[in-house]
């Protein structure tokens, strides 16, 4: 799946740090000048850039594999099935995903939650698993994608939603979700890390509740996979979601991974092509999984540029990834905490790899504006989590988020910065 990283670079990330230079040069995307500075892009939260790995394995298949999966018996068509179950057993790998487990591919997160969220009620009242009088529990941390699905699966099925609320510095607490879990709840859903503060919840312990009171579990995982985390046979996890464009790989590309058991509850989102077994003019029978849940001609080029993103990761070290975006954290905490009017959400959220702050008097977007002119890519707003920042008392924020490619002089940039534009408009 891709080309390998050099040796030199391989043998560098296997010891204490990365050998973030070597690195950098497989991102062609990052020489370049933005406003007449050097870029840093520390939008990684939002969509991480892609390596030369994924970038070739990509257009390897395109100029040698293309054609249609599953449908053909000419050479291409072969070709190209054999890669994009390939690129499946690949990421199963990944994941960490057990013998009980199966991969669907989606178009990413916001798809593969969604899936979830109204494959549960859309069988109707006699064998959806959501049933008028049943509790669905969402933690407060969630971007909207890991929400806003579940607001509308609780409407349609008549359950009731429970948010998990988070305490006044954005932590969730594994005694009010016990308080929430009742024999009426019958979904978890939480984030593996919060896209807006970098809070991590004790998930590991949280899913192993929900499950052990009879409840499916949902982990959105789009902020971590990419990184060091628990394997999916690990984790007491029914669902797990996540973004190739999060993980250096593919826009428009992600997975839904889970237990098959699970996955056979699910109520197909789309309808026709590869997911039928038969059809007749008055009905249809679904095919087996990962088939069913797969409707229509998928994304197999970037299906194999996710599965070569993921052999990235595991080249370079999930842990070593891991490490260098801790330190890039605690760094920019301590530097951001230092300017006057400046406040950092969940600083003591040591295991994020993003930071997220606000200023006195000084609006995020007017922030952004000068850190781009400085060639210094953050996102502000709210992050697709307003429902948080609201409960937080903040309205928008800045964010500047890291990837294995960013390095200590970025974040000292990125401070100094900060620094300035608060002085140009206080």
């Amino acid at each position: 799946m891709g080309d390998k990283l050099p040796e030199h670079v391989l043998a560098g990330a296997a010891g204490d740090g990365l050998p973030v230079q070597e690195l950098r040069a497989q991102f062609p995307v990052l020489h370049q000048k933005i406003h007449g500075h050097p870029l840093a892009y520390l939008d990684n939260a939002a969509t991480t850039q892609t390596p030369l790995a994924v970038q070739q394995a990509v257009q390897r298949f395109e100029q040698h594999d293309r054609a249609n999966i599953h449908r053909g018996v000419h050479s291409l068509s072969q070709r190209a099935t054999d890669a994009f179950e390939a690129a499946r057993a690949t990421l199963k790998r990944f994941v960490g995903a057990g013998a009980e487990h199966e991969l669907v591919f989606t178009s990413g997160t916001t798809e593969a939650l969604n899936l979830v969220a109204q494959g549960l009620w859309a069988a109707g009242p006699a064998k959806a698993w959501l049933r008028a009088g049943d509790r669905i529990v969402v933690s407060g941390l969630e971007h909207h994608a890991n929400l806003v699905p579940w607001q509308h699966a609780a409407r349609m099925s008549g359950a009731e939603l429970a948010i998990l609320r988070p305490d006044a510095q954005g932590r969730v607490h594994v005694d009010d979700l016990r308080a929430l879990l009742t024999p009426r709840t019958r979904v978890l859903a939480l984030t593996a890390g919060a896209n807006a503060t970098g809070e991590r919840p004790p998930y590991e312990e949280m899913l192993a509740m929900a499950r052990a009171a009879g409840a499916l579990t949902v982990l959105d995982a789009a902020q971590a996979v990419g990184h060091a985390m628990p394997g999916l046979a690990q984790l007491e996890c029914d669902f797990m979601a996540f973004s190739g464009h999060k993980m250096y790989g593919p826009m428009g590309t992600g997975a839904l991974a889970g237990r098959r058991a699970a996955l056979e509850l699910l109520y197909p989102l789309r309808l026709g092509g590869d997911m039928v077994e038969w059809v007749s003019y008055e009905s249809a029978g679904w095919a087996a999984l990962p088939a069913r849940l797969e409707g229509g001609t998928p994304n197999v080029a970037g299906a194999v540029g996710l599965a070569a993103a993921a052999q990235f990761i595991a080249d370079v070290g999930r842990g070593a990834i891991d490490r260098h975006l801790h330190a890039l954290r605690a760094q920019a905490v301590a530097g951001l905490s230092a300017i006057p009017g400046v406040t950092v959400l969940a600083p003591h959220a040591a295991q994020a790899s993003l930071v997220s702050f606000v200023a006195t008097d000084v609006h995020p977007h007017d922030i952004g504006t000068l850190l781009d002119e400085r060639g210094i890519a953050v996102r502000t707003g709210h992050h697709c989590a307003q429902p948080l920042l609201d409960h937080l008392g903040l309205g928008p924020t800045t964010r500047a988020s890291f990837a294995l490619y960013n390095t200590s002089e970025e974040v000292d940039r990125l401070v100094a910065a900060v620094a300035r534009a608060i002085e140009v408009f206080q």
